[in-house]
């Protein structure tokens, strides 16, 4: 395939005619166009619709490994350029193992650090983006250097260096996307190679003719590496297998019949001591060989010998399954997902088995007289509480309850399965937790309990203020709401986005009765551990707010109405106490972040009377040179209007629009 590719004009303030530099091993799509002196490293993928002009600015850099994706545009001005890592001055400089993603703008003079990722639509110009940033989707870096390890949200706009030095720090679930990102286009890099080389197509093209599933056709092959060949792994199971190699991970196997399946009674075949892919490939070959028709599984190791990417490769009946969308560790551990007991620990990338936790449940739910049951749901039914129920176990043993569940869980692969205690003599629930999520998670006991009763003759459930259970607070305020015809919703957002506001909602919430919107309220609960959620009542006739009271916090308490802040128009009749002039940390922190993000500060107050008409009246600017003197002003306000509702906004002056709308005190 034709590259793309002319040399420089000549221009007033260049004639040297330099053309493109393009690695051997690189990929650059003829659909792309690539002029001037652009010098692009081993490993590169360019993909089709993508524009490279160093015409005006030049040089530009692309460093090993980097994808440069769809519609994205590498450009730079005549005047002004950057240091790159090799001390040379360029227009743009790209480092190694970068992604810069669909439609993004990259303007020189702009550096771009190695391991960092540029978002849709996101534009970096005249800027330095240190090394292993992460910039979401359609956000703006202008006249700034946002420091290595920073996390840019999706529609962020960092044009002053204050706002650059305070953005929060990337996540260890943010990097490990970036590194799954370049991963795949690796993936697809050799891919576009070996398409474009007969020698390479023809033997997979004949195999197709033949029916073959192409099993035997690896990364390597794909790279036309003599060195390596596999016969019996998936291509998938190859890039994992790199994947883990790069990360410095040592690789594990282990083997189990179909009997001691059920039972978690897992055995580690050889030793894998490579010291390169190809010896790594050849031993996992011999592991998946010498145990044919078992069970054999892969997974890595790291340093504190905790498993990460745990994947079945092989079952009995000789199906392959491989891990085609396999995920880097989680930053936590806690859940057991990776852990090496020898219950049938489970897995973040395949199901047939169940955790340690689960487990251990299921033993108490036995040792206590209970039956088990089980239900699923899809993603879309997720949200109703639509729940239905699995075959019936009518076991007492706890292996056959292990096969009962495995047999639900192999069964409705892409589904939330959860597992259900029930006591048959009060008929009535005392345990529900997900085991399965659809991205293929296996949910841990501790983040997913549900205990609750019968209302007696209105059939509606109450909860106890347990960690994922809503308080009878808000079993009152959600009771309130559908009663008064008002439709209801939630939103979420973890601790980073708090900050800035920046909930996102799960949709209108879908329930005939009481009982249903709170099956779906816990199950949404469920779903975002770890994150704010709070509760959104809708006048759908006046098309506004009526309610808004968080009832989830990241450390899993959930909070009481008293606690809550109710953003309110015409609210029903939940109201909260808070007469103490003082902040909660909880307001100090929206206050900050506020500060942070160069948004401007004020209040509005109004009585009792004028609040169920919406009067806001306001105080004023806040002006304030640091964050003690903004919360000292905030605080002389409340001391104002004691007796009155007072609420905080925050206002964006460049879009002119507020950001953030809080209640802070209540009469």
């Amino acid at each position: 395939m034709a590259v793309r590719s002319t040399a420089a004009p000549p221009t007033p303030w260049s004639r040297n005619l330099a053309e493109p530099d393009i690695h051997q091993t690189a990929f650059v799509h003829s659909f792309s166009n690539l002029i001037g002196d652009v010098r692009i490293g081993a490993n590169v993928i360019v993909a089709p619709g993508t524009t490279i002009r160093a015409d005006e600015g030049t040089p530009f850099y692309l460093g090993e490994n980097t994808n440069i994706q769809d519609g994205v545009v590498i450009h730079g001005l005549e005047q002004g350029r950057v240091i790159g890592d090799d001390q040379e001055k360029y227009s743009v400089w790209v480092g190694k193992n970068a992604c810069i993603t669909h439609m993004a703008l990259i303007h020189g003079p702009a550096y771009v650090g190695d391991n960092s990722f540029i978002g849709f639509r996101s534009t970096v110009f005249n800027a330095r983006v240190g090394a292993g940033c992460i910039v979401m989707m359609h956000a703006l870096i202008q006249d700034v250097e946002i420091p290595a390890g920073k996390y840019v949200p999706s529609g962020a706009v960092i044009t002053s260096q204050q706002q650059a030095d305070r953005l929060p720090d990337v996540q260890d679930q943010d990097k490990e996307f970036a590194h799954h990102v370049v991963g795949i286009n690796q993936a697809l890099r050799a891919g576009y190679l070996c398409a474009a080389d007969s020698k390479c197509i023809a033997p997979i093209r004949d195999e197709n003719a033949k029916s073959y599933t192409g099993n035997g056709i690896t990364v390597l092959e794909l790279e036309r590496s003599s060195e390596v060949a596999s016969n019996s792994l998936g291509a998938e199971t190859i890039e994992q297998l790199r994947y883990l190699l790069e990360q410095g991970y040592k690789i594990g196997t282990e083997h189990v019949d179909q009997r001691r399946f059920r039972t978690g009674s897992w055995t580690s075949c050889q030793p894998i001591e490579p010291r390169s892919i190809g010896e790594a490939i050849a031993a996992l070959e011999s592991c998946v060989s010498d145990h044919s028709g078992e069970y054999v599984r892969l997974f890595g190791i790291d340093k504190d010998r905790r498993r990460v990417l745990e994947s079945i490769i092989q079952r009995p009946d000789g199906d392959f399954k491989p891990a085609t969308n396999f995920k880097a560790p989680a930053s936590s551990h806690s859940n057991g997902s990776y852990s090496s007991n020898g219950n049938g620990n489970g897995n973040g990338s395949s199901s047939g088995k169940v955790n340690g936790e689960t487990v251990e449940q299921i033993r108490q739910l036995l040792a206590g007289g209970y039956k088990i049951g089980m239900e699923h749901v899809d993603e879309r039914r997720f949200r109703t509480g639509s729940w239905t129920s699995c075959k019936p176990i009518e076991a007492t043993s706890i292996n056959q309850v292990i096969s009962g569940l495995e047999e639900c869980i192999e069964s409705h692969q892409g589904e939330y399965v959860r597992l259900i205690g029930i006591d048959t003599k009060a008929k009535r629930r005392v345990l529900e937790t997900i085991i399965q999520r659809p991205n293929g998670q296996v949910g841990s006991s501790g983040s997913q309990k549900s205990s609750f009763t019968s209302s007696g003759s209105s059939g509606s459930a109450t909860a106890t203020a347990t960690s994922n259970h809503l308080s009878t607070e808000v079993v009152d305020q959600l009771r309130q709401l559908l009663a008064g015809g008002y439709k209801v919703s939630l939103e979420h957002v973890d601790e980073r986005r708090f900050r800035t506001g920046s909930w996102t909602s799960t949709g209108q919430i879908q329930a005939s009765s009481e009982r249903e919107a709170i099956a779906a309220i816990e199950g949404h609960l469920g779903e975002y551990q770890g994150e704010y959620v709070r509760l959104i009542g809708i006048d759908p006739k006046a098309k506004r707010r009526v309610l808004e009271t968080i009832i989830q916090r990241p450390n899993g308490q959930v909070a009481s109405s008293g606690s809550q802040k109710s953003f309110t128009n015409s609210a029903p009749s939940a109201t909260a106490t808070a007469t103490s002039t003082r902040l909660s940390s909880e307001v100090v922190d929206q206050l900050r972040q506020l500060l942070a993000g160069g948004s401007k500060i004020s209040l509005e107050h109004v009585d009792q009377r004028r609040f169920r008409t919406g009067s806001w009246t306001s105080t004023g600017q806040i002006q304030a040179s640091s964050e003690r003197e903004a919360i000292a002003a905030v605080e002389g306000h409340l001391g104002e209007y004691q007796g009155e509702y007072v609420r905080l906004i925050g206002i964006d002056p460049k879009a002119k629009r507020r950001v953030l709308e809080t209640i802070i005190q209540r009469p």
